[in-house]
């Protein structure tokens, strides 16, 4: 087991401050259909995204506290601080509580409901305790966590979050987690996590084509029916999508079937160059489409200049 010690490095290891991605990518998200949020809206947003990061945070040092002892079985959660021995369970309790206590704070002094998050707070505990040890339930849970975060960026606007869009976010939460699931059974096979019993290969397999299925065609519909594009501009925007989330989709299976790469979803939807680009000409592509939606006389002149 490690001793070596890094304080500043573990301390930072603790909270994963790449995973931070997630609340910065997903709360956002209301933002996208408001034409002209307001500062109120906007600074709402921020400080609901804020406080997701610091909510992640601690439940990710709870865990790994509660985890210690199956991560040191793990070839790669062994090298986590906690399960290696370089930070102590004291001294992540503390950096926990602190993070909660922060939260608090935040929370107290927020104008906008912020019951998604406590709801977050709630599911992670009963995942702690219970959940992540029931096969299928496991993965439920946490892509539950995601759609939390989106709702809370919606309760923060006070807009209806789309149906669509949070079925999207559910299903592409499972398309990562069973491929994490999946690496986990290559890596260490099911001893390391109790809910792995109730995996296989050929089932992962199977239930990556379904969440796949579910997520392209959801997100698909999201884009058609109830994105910011309106009615007129829907059907233009789902065409424009439809190679860009195929490939996409394409491109993260070839690195869970053939790279083997999905023990981490964050590593590799952020450091594929190739996924990246995908990602980016996607969104430059939807939004020059958005720029004209709003701004007839742009498209006016683009076709007739």
């Amino acid at each position: 087991m490690e001793t070596r010690k890094r304080p500043i490095a573990d301390l930072a290891a603790l909270i994963r401050p790449s995973h931070a991605a997630k609340a910065i990518l997903l709360v956002p998200v209301a933002l996208i259909g408001t034409s002209s949020p307001s500062l109120a809206e906007v600074v709402g947003v921020v400080w609901a995204t804020v406080a997701f990061m610091v909510a992640s945070a601690a439940v990710y040092i709870g865990n790994d506290i509660a985890d210690r002892h199956r991560d040191r079985l793990h070839p790669v959660k062994r090298h986590r601080p906690i399960a290696a021995g370089r930070v102590g369970v004291l001294a992540s309790g503390a950096c926990c509580a602190v993070l909660l206590a922060a939260l608090a704070a935040i929370v107290a002094r927020a104008p906008a409901s912020f019951w998604p998050l406590l709801v977050y707070l709630g599911l992670n505990v009963a995942y702690s305790r219970v959940l992540k040890h029931i096969p299928l339930v496991d993965v439920g849970a946490v892509a539950a966590g995601f759609v939390l975060r989106v709702v809370q960026g919606y309760e923060v606007t006070g807009d209806r979050a789309p149906a669509w869009l949070l079925i999207t976010v559910f299903s592409m939460s499972l398309l990562l987690l069973i491929g994490k699931r999946r690496q986990e059974l290559l890596e260490a096979g099911a001893g390391h996590r109790p809910a792995l019993r109730g995996y296989t290969m050929e089932l992962t397999n199977w239930l990556l084509q379904i969440a796949s299925v579910l997520a392209l065609v959801s997100g698909l519909m999201y884009l058609r029916d109830e994105g910011p594009f309106g009615p007129e501009h829907g059907q233009t925007a789902m065409m424009l999508s439809t190679p860009f989330a195929l490939f996409a989709l394409f491109r993260y299976l070839q690195r869970q079937l053939v790279g083997k790469e999905g023990g981490d979803p964050v590593r590799v939807l952020l450091r594929d160059r190739v996924m990246v680009a995908n990602l980016m000409l996607w969104a430059a592509t939807l939004g020059v489409t958005l720029v004209l939606v709003h701004h007839p006389a742009l498209a006016a002149a683009a076709v007739h200049p």
